[in-house]
């Protein structure tokens, strides 16, 4: 149905054309980065977990860095978590460094360090979504699948005129069926990079440059005035807010530092001990009513960092209150043993190297102590 529309929309535009149309933009056009100046499928793997959730500008140190310390799957198997995650640490989203890690060492033990070349057997990989396999696929084996990311959604909801929601099932179907129809059949790998890119730099969500825009002539959305209507998203889930405070514990240049276990944020990497509380409405003498926390804050001064901190994750905005604790001397074997059995004291060039949030590695190097 939607071919059909745009063919009847453009002046006999049909899909062949569409796709030399594409093509032709993307070559003059595109961005030269370095994972796609390659086949292989580590790379271009390393460079899609990366980018998800970053921005291409953020991403492509952290995606040089790591080709570097891990220049194969193998290597990267290799690593320790904790090298893995430190490396990763200011990218967010910590669960991708751990499944990359993880999934990298399936794929030496189970696939003798080659990747399966096809998006079905892609996707049974741990990390790798429907998009993610089918870039893999068809850059670095030349599949015919198509890879649809939330670029390719919008650039076909404008031109298709589709205001079925992206993020439903049904719609993903119906997206789906049309960029299968879309594909080139010939050249799948820069079919789809073109498509991605032309949703990243010229069909962008605010204020796209439709005048310049080779398709303006049959763009459902362009013609109707309803760029800002499509595509058609669900509402996201509301942010919840918490409130954190941190104690900086310190004996001698020591500090106090955990590793976070369990289900909530940050897993496995290292932060400093708190509390949460309802609100950030709390005095040092609220603070000092919790049993354990009042008699480790006993053994040493506290002080309060002035300077707010604020977090925001995907659906959790952290309000974050950092209180440094100058312990008296030799009381920390005592306070780790209070407070946590996870609990350590650090040397700076210990901390330093600690896989840590960015929240926790900024206020160190505004405190000056990093």
């Amino acid at each position: 149905m939607y071919i059909s529309r745009f063919k009847m929309l453009g002046d006999s535009i049909d899909v062949l054309e569409f796709n030399k149309k594409l093509k032709t933009w993307y070559l003059r056009n595109h961005r030269k980065l370095p994972w796609r100046e390659t086949n292989d499928p580590y790379k271009i793997w390393l460079s899609e977990i990366i980018l998800q959730q970053t921005r291409v500008a953020q991403g492509t140190p952290y995606y040089e860095r790591f080709v570097t310390a891990y220049p194969t799957v193998e290597a990267l198997a290799g690593a320790d978590e904790k090298d893995v995650l430190r490396l990763w640490q200011g990218l967010g989203y910590y669960s991708r460094a751990r499944n990359m890690h993880f999934t990298a060492r399936q794929i030496v033990a189970e696939f003798d360090a080659r990747f399966p070349a096809t998006a079905v057997k892609l996707e049974k990989l741990k990390g790798l979504g429907a998009y993610t396999a089918a870039a893999i696929a068809s850059f670095a084996f030349n599949e015919v699948v198509p890879a649809i990311d939330g670029n390719v959604y919008r650039v076909m909801a404008r031109i298709f005129g589709i205001y079925s929601d992206i993020l439903s099932p049904a719609g993903k179907k119906e997206f789906l069926d049309i960029a299968r129809q879309l594909i080139s059949t010939s050249d799948p790998a820069t079919y789809n990079q073109a498509m991605i890119e032309f949703g990243a730099i010229q069909c962008v969500p605010v204020s796209p440059d439709c005048e310049v825009c080779p398709f303006n002539t049959v763009c459902y959305a362009y013609l109707h005035k309803v760029q800002a209507a499509l595509p058609v998203k669900a509402k996201k889930v509301a942010v919840k807010n918490r409130y954190l405070h941190y104690f900086i514990l310190e004996d001698q240049g020591r500090l106090a530092l955990k590793e976070r276990t369990g289900k909530d944020i940050w897993k496995g990497l290292y932060d400093f001990p708190g509390i949460e509380t309802a609100s950030a409405d709390v005095s040092p003498e609220d603070l000092m009513q919790d049993n354990i926390l009042g008699k480790v804050l006993e053994k040493g001064v506290l002080k309060e960092i002035v300077k707010p901190y604020i977090h925001i994750l995907t659906h959790q905005r952290l309000n974050v209150k950092f209180w440094w604790v100058s312990l008296r001397p030799g009381l920390h074997p005592g306070v780790s043993e209070e407070l946590s059995d996870n609990l350590s004291f650090y040397a700076p060039e210990e901390v330093e190297t600690l896989p840590k949030p960015i929240l926790i590695d900024n206020v160190l190097r505004d405190e000056r102590y990093l």
